[in-house]
């Protein structure tokens, strides 16, 4: 029985995204659905089965608790009608020839975007409507075929043409594991079709979804398994946890395939595979049952165990966000949590707005951050400790989402995105795509190396075991120092896509000037206590992955390559970003500001130097290189809303940011001492340096044995002590370990061991400088530059040359002989040990064989 077809009013019922989720209205709208279709088309030349047989199906479907309906082609409207009926929403599939190579005549592009705008004017803005999608699944040897990039634009080219027909509309591709290369990030959400059997892969798989996704939502759009070749119980099984999978995992939603074994492909009825809840005659499985049950707890079916969490606010002053925040932390629906505020000494109203909320308010005489958070931790009842700052608020199943990732791993912290809200002003829209945000750090899909302290969660044994936080950090760098710290102890950390708070930006410049400042001033904090992971001038290199909007781009980003596979034959085909070399990085550092002011200065000798005028188009250039990075990362770097991406205000700012941010960073590093002039490490020593041989230290040892590694690692650690960077050697290096505490020099060490019985061991240690080449070709260009300025009898500008010059070669020389020094020094440390029983021997290289029986000091 055919149902009437109406003209709907539908604004006010659309789907629409917010963060990593789709809400209907205001109510978070968990994907709970089925896939319908394709059947054999009738004499009409439909595609779906009558009136009858759809009303049917969908009632069972609404009574067993499914809330979506997936069909591949454009759904009658009796369809749409007996959706709307049983509240079930649809996504549309608009066809077309994807199989083919369909990008070879223009005729065809324009006309599989005129059939998909005529799918989208059929559906006449159904409410029942979920969203578009524009394609399923392109093959492989398709996309290969014609390049990712004019995939890519063409399926932008659907995307743009659904949103002409109806704007409100939500569209999306469906993508598979064997084309997730393609950057698709113009779409409202990301869906996949992923068929992984076991429960460790899938989860792995869908982490990788997630970061490829960023903070748009992500849907599966089939998961399922083959009853005809499994078995039905295994179907029941497998679904049970893919379902209980897809929800912990953070997914917004995924359909079965299918409804039932009924299935039409490529003409013919397809009869040797069984995926359907329901057989061809409609009779249900075990599967649909299993279903049902996973379905009835979501998204969080995959709990057992709810862990007691405390959530702790730290404030100063934060008197203007903390309502927002409190807010959100009443609508929490986990079951077992506690919210202390530690109001941190605050001249403002924090405490009377915190007291009127059913929380746990200390108050303290300010004492910093670090110490805050300390605060909170010894007066936690929780297991677990999480922290949110108080210009953030959570998603409403935050805990939820951190609860099943700690019942599921043995990470010892736990963090999330950090999204900014979409009712903040335009000016902490740009400072959100700006330089210098709060971003997480990624070594692999599942395991960070870095999460952000405004959202940050550790079990407290944990913290209590390393000290808690380090109250040296009074206002930031806190959340970087605590997670070096957890992984120094061996310990992990995870991240959870959908563990999400919304995150306040800063709403002014002047507010955005001196947070960068604070974050300068907590680099230097950072690089006095972990030099090793710094390098010359300052800057840290992590082993992981940036993610987040709005960090800076260089001008010549290396374009990534995809693994294809053998012939296009993998079945898991990858984008592999290639390292930016450290030239196309050193225009990226505030400390380009410097070099960018020094050629200005000295072009400006120019007036007393007339060859010094040449170096005002390299000021220019190097202006110039600050500005293009700057407009490069506010086109492909951000994340701005359709209708704020096209506006040239925001454009502006962003790009202004960009700007800014190394200068109030460059400002906040130089107070605080971290400059590239710096010196760390031992004092210089001129008598231990090398020139052109390298020297040799022995330490004679009758105290215990140890391995090569052990008084590796002891010397590593004797030279950490001193505050000097030091790496380990590669698998294919000639040395063990190499110090660095400067720009222009470092010393490279190579260690072995003579075993002569009794736990007795002669160790030797043959060090050598490397000098900087690029130093010394500095050096001689501003030698020579002075010279003739002197000889050209411009003395004022000779005299300046040579203070810059003899600057430099003192720099030069002061680094070779620290350097040295410390290796010296983390070498000889070794006696200090046990002085009675361990004598240190240091020796020149070609002095050793004679006097191996003798113990001699260091010529």
């Amino acid at each position: 029985m055919e149902s009437k077809s109406f003209i709907y009013r539908t604004e006010t019922k659309r789907m629409h995204v917010k963060g990593k989720f789709l809400y209907a209205k205001n109510r978070k709208f968990y994907i709970k659905g089925v896939t319908y279709g394709t059947f054999k088309p009738d004499d009409n030349d439909v595609q779906f089965p009558d009136a009858e047989t759809v009303e049917k199906d969908f009632s069972l479907m609404a009574c067993e608790g499914m809330n979506a309906v997936r069909t591949y082609t454009v759904p009658p409207k009796y369809l749409l009608d007996t959706a709307e009926r049983h509240q079930l929403k649809v996504m549309v599939g608009l066809p077309w020839e994807q199989h083919i190579t369909f990008l070879d005549t223009k005729e065809r592009k324009k006309d599989i975007v005129k059939r998909v705008k005529e799918g989208v004017v059929f559906c006449e803005n159904h409410p029942a409507i979920l969203c578009y999608t524009i394609g399923n699944e392109i093959p492989a040897p398709i996309v290969r075929w014609y390049g990712k990039a004019k995939i890519e634009a063409f399926l932008k080219s659907l995307y743009k043409a659904v949103k002409e027909v109806d704007p409100q509309g939500l569209v999306t591709y469906v993508n598979y594991p064997t084309t997730e290369y393609l950057d698709l990030s113009f779409l409202d959400f990301d869906c996949f079709n992923v068929y992984l059997e076991t429960p460790e892969k899938l989860s792995k798989y869908i982490s990788r979804l997630h970061n490829l996704s960023g903070d748009r939502p992500l849907v599966l759009a089939e998961i399922g398994l083959d009853s005809m070749r499994n078995g039905h119980e295994k179907q029941a099984e497998v679904l049970k946890w893919q379902i209980e999978t897809v929800f912990g995992k953070g997914c917004a939603g995924m359909f079965v395939f299918a409804w039932t074994d009924e299935w039409w492909r490529g003409g013919f009825e397809i009869e040797d595979w069984d995926f359907g809840l329901v057989d061809r005659e409609r009779r249900p499985k075990p599967a649909l049952s299993a279903v049902v049950k996973a379905m009835a707890k979501v998204p969080f079916a995959g709990i057992q165990n709810f862990p007691f969490i405390s959530v702790i606010v730290c404030s100063y002053n934060g008197s203007a966000t903390i309502r927002d925040t409190m807010e959100g932390l009443v609508k929490l629906k986990y079951p077992k949590f506690e919210v202390i505020v530690v109001n941190d000494g605050s001249k403002d109203n924090l405490a009377q707005i915190v007291s009127e909320y059913p929380v746990k308010l200390i108050n303290t005489s300010n004492r910093g951050l670090s110490s805050a958070r300390n605060t909170g931790m010894y007066n936690a009842k929780g297991e677990i400790l999480a922290y949110i700052d108080d210009d953030a608020y959570p998603d409403d199943h935050w805990l939820h989402y951190l609860a099943y990732a700690y019942n599921n791993s043995t990470h010892a912290a736990m963090g999330g995105p950090n999204i900014i809200p979409s009712e903040d002003g335009p000016i902490a829209t740009c400072v959100a795509n700006a330089p210098g945000g709060p971003v997480h750090v990624l070594e692999t899909d599942e395991i960070a190396e870095h999460i952000p302290g405004c959202n940050l969660s550790v079990r407290k044994d944990v913290l209590m075991k390393i000290g808690g936080f380090d109250p040296m950090y009074r206002a930031a760098g806190d959340d970087v120092d605590v997670c070096w710290r957890i992984q120094e102890a061996g310990y992990t950390i995870g991240f959870h896509p959908s563990a999400l708070v919304w995150h306040h930006r800063r709403n002014s410049l002047k507010a955005y000037w001196k947070q960068q400042q604070g974050y300068g001033k907590a680099e230097a904090l950072l690089e006095s206590k972990w030099p090793e992971k710094y390098n010359g001038f300052g800057h840290l290199t992590w082993a992981g992955r940036i993610y987040g909007n709005g960090f800076t781009l260089p001008i010549n980003v290396k374009k990534g390559k995809v693994f294809h596979g053998t012939w296009g034959s993998a079945l898991f085909q990858s984008v592999y970003q290639p390292a930016e070399g450290f030239l196309n990085c050193i225009p990226l550092m505030p400390e380009w500001y410097l070099l960018s002011t020094l050629f200005g200065v000295m072009a400006c000798l120019g007036s007393l130097w007339t060859p010094l005028l040449a170096l005002w188009p390299v000021f220019i250039a190097s202006i110039a290189v600050i500005i293009i990075q700057g407009i490069i990362s506010a086109v492909k770097n951000t994340s701005l809303s359709k209708g704020q991406e096209h506006n040239w205000k925001y454009f502006l700012l962003i790009v202004l940011l960009h700007i800014v941010q190394p200068v109030a960073r460059l400002r906040g590093r130089i107070k605080n001492g971290l400059t590239p002039w710096r010196i760390r490490g031992a004092k210089a020593s001129f008598k231990n340096l090398t020139l052109f041989k390298s020297k040799t230290l022995t330490h004679w040892n009758e105290v215990s044995w140890k391995s090569n590694e052990t008084w590796l690692e002891e010397i590593e650690q004797n030279i950490i002590g001193l505050k000097a960077r030091v790496k380990r050697g590669g698998d294919f290096d000639k040395w063990d370990i190499k110090t660095r505490n400067g720009l222009f020099s470092t010393a490279k060490g190579v260690l072995t061991v003579e075993e002569h019985g009794a736990n007795k061991q002669y160790v030797k240690f043959r060090y050598w400088s490397k000098y900087s080449l690029g130093g010394l070709f500095l050096i001689g260009v501003l030698t020579a530059i002075t010279t003739f300025a002197l000889i050209d009898h411009s003395w004022i500008a000779g005299a300046i040359l040579c203070f810059l010059t003899a600057a430099i070669f003192l720099k030069y020389i002061l680094d070779s002989a620290s350097v040295v020094n410390c290796i010296v020094t983390g070498f000889t440390n070794l006696a200090k040990l046990d002085e009675k029983e361990s004598k240190l021997n240091i020796v020149h290289s070609e002095k050793v064989r004679e006097e191996k029986e003798q113990y001699v000091g260091l010529f």
